[in-house]
């Protein structure tokens, strides 16, 4: 029954969106082609299901996502146990990071066509740009943030400094590494979806710019909507992960 009523809101607040929708649509504030009916949409995300070409584009921007988080989580792990275990070490990448921080992934797309042309290349490096800076906050804020009574004690029973970070810094931080796995796999999810509309042929990202083109309102709606049901998934399974190995943590 809780997980009925908290289920009820939010498919109260969907409908409550879905009617507004039709009846903008069956006033005629706008047209058809600028904003179509849900039922016109439905049918055509359908018909797209049905045909293969929307499962198609979906396992392809997941392949791409799944490869690009996976390359910028194990470069933050690598770099974030760096500064764990020679803190000094920091000082040789630190201002470069920070810099890439502010540097809009999607910008970089230009540049990385001239080096690495449209390949798949050009698009998980715009994913590990676009995932990283998050991924590796995190991953530094919870081997820092270990307590000093627990280091102290570690050094007392003769632990080495990889002891140490294996048996005490890294469980305890595995509730921040979670979390900013999270949060890097949304920005994960909007850069790829950019870069496809750049530099791809299929995917979720072209799918939409391709309706666009073809004046397919309606596609492009079903893309929009089907993106946001997969990144959704995503970061629900990573909740539900979070939940699990860290009990006392409440998902966001």
């Amino acid at each position: 029954m809780t997980a009925l009523r908290k289920g009820l809101v939010p498919a109260a607040g969907a409908l409550l969106i879905l009617l507004l929708w039709q009846a903008v649509s069956a006033a005629g504030v706008f047209s058809s082609y600028v904003l179509p009916p849900p039922s016109k949409v439905m049918e055509t995300l359908l018909r797209m299901a049905v045909s293969g070409e929307l499962a198609h584009d979906v396992r392809i921007s997941l392949l791409r996502v799944a490869r690009g988080f996976a390359l910028a989580f194990a470069l933050a792990f690598v770099l974030g146990s760096l500064r764990c275990l020679f803190p000094k070490s920091e000082a040789l990448y630190a201002p470069f990071i920070h810099f890439l921080r502010h540097v809009p992934p999607l910008s970089l797309i230009p540049l990385l066509i001239l080096w690495c042309g449209i390949g798949e290349t050009t698009k998980t490096v715009i994913i590990v740009l676009a995932a990283f800076p998050p991924l590796y906050l995190s991953v530094v804020k919870g081997f820092t943030s270990c307590s000093p009574v627990l280091l102290d004690a570690a050094h007392s029973l003769s632990c080495g400094r990889i002891r140490t970070f294996l048996r005490v810094i890294l469980p305890l931080a595995l509730p921040d590494l979670l979390v900013g796995m999270r949060a890097g796999l949304g920005y994960a999810w909007r850069a790829i979806i950019g870069a496809e509309m750049v530099a791809a042929s299929t995917g979720l990202g072209h799918l939409i710019l391709f309706a666009q083109q073809m004046s397919r309102t309606d596609r492009v709606i079903c893309g929009i909507l089907v993106i946001g049901a997969a990144g959704a998934l995503t970061d629900f399974l990573l909740g539900r992960l979070l939940a699990r190995l860290t009990p006392e943590s409440r998902d966001p």
